[in-house]
């Protein structure tokens, strides 16, 4: 073990002791690519805590009803995502708040709707990434709606398919509010002061148009 505030590693005994599973079952799951390599030293295996949270969202994916396959495939997808410096590499101050996330958190919200398809397209999207065991959401308030959209009978992949719309017309409109900054000599400083008008000017101009469309017959 190490100490603290730095990583555990575990031999493979102890790290199939530590996961409530068997040697044979922890072997079985690493030929079938559900887990990192471990790390070698000379001919000694050593596994980390990434390993165990690994494990434990496997066996509680599969109390849940989900088969090894279909683990695998997420398995696959999670691990092939972009990382959390990647997602998050804005470098400035965001009003949106990251959440971080296990797999099996991500399975409680969306139940049957995550499939390897659809994280593939969230992480595709850039509305996940990858933080050693966790997976983390980019925003708690596009993850609440989206939850809230799938509650509805949305399919989530239809959530992601209208999300990925929605960004086209979002990066639209920051070109609209950069060009006027632009035009009229505005330093990058004073975008940032004026970008709450911005946001209102655009949730403003949504209100109405819904309005109106709810409206029509």
């Amino acid at each position: 073990m190490a100490e603290d505030g730095e990583r555990s590693e575990y031999r493979m005994e102890e790290l199939a002791e530590a996961a409530g599973i068997t040697v044979r079952t922890l072997r079985f799951y690493r030929e079938r690519k559900l887990i990192q390599p471990p790390r070698r030293e000379g001919r000694i295996a050593w596994y980390d805590d990434t390993h165990l949270a690994r494990l434990r969202t496997i066996s509680a994916l599969l109390e849940r009803g989900h088969t090894l396959s279909g683990i695998a495939e997420l398995a696959e997808a999670f691990d092939h995502g972009r990382d959390v410096g990647e997602l998050l590499g804005l470098g400035g101050p965001t009003e949106e708040t990251p959440v971080r996330l296990t797999p099996e958190d991500l399975a409680d919200v969306f139940g049957a709707e995550t499939t390897p398809e659809n994280l593939a397209a969230a992480l595709d999207l850039g509305y996940l990434g990858t933080d050693g065991g966790e997976i983390v959401h980019i925003s708690r308030r596009l993850l609440d709606v989206s939850a809230a959209l799938v509650r509805e009978g949305i399919p989530l992949a239809d959530v992601l398919a209208a999300a990925r719309r929605v960004r086209d017309h979002a990066e639209a409109l920051a070109d609209v509010f950069t060009d006027l900054m632009s035009a009229h000599h505005r330093s990058p400083e004073d975008a940032r002061r004026l970008r709450p008008l911005a946001q209102s000017v655009v949730q403003a101009e949504l209100s109405l148009v819904l309005d109106r469309r709810l409206r029509e017959p």
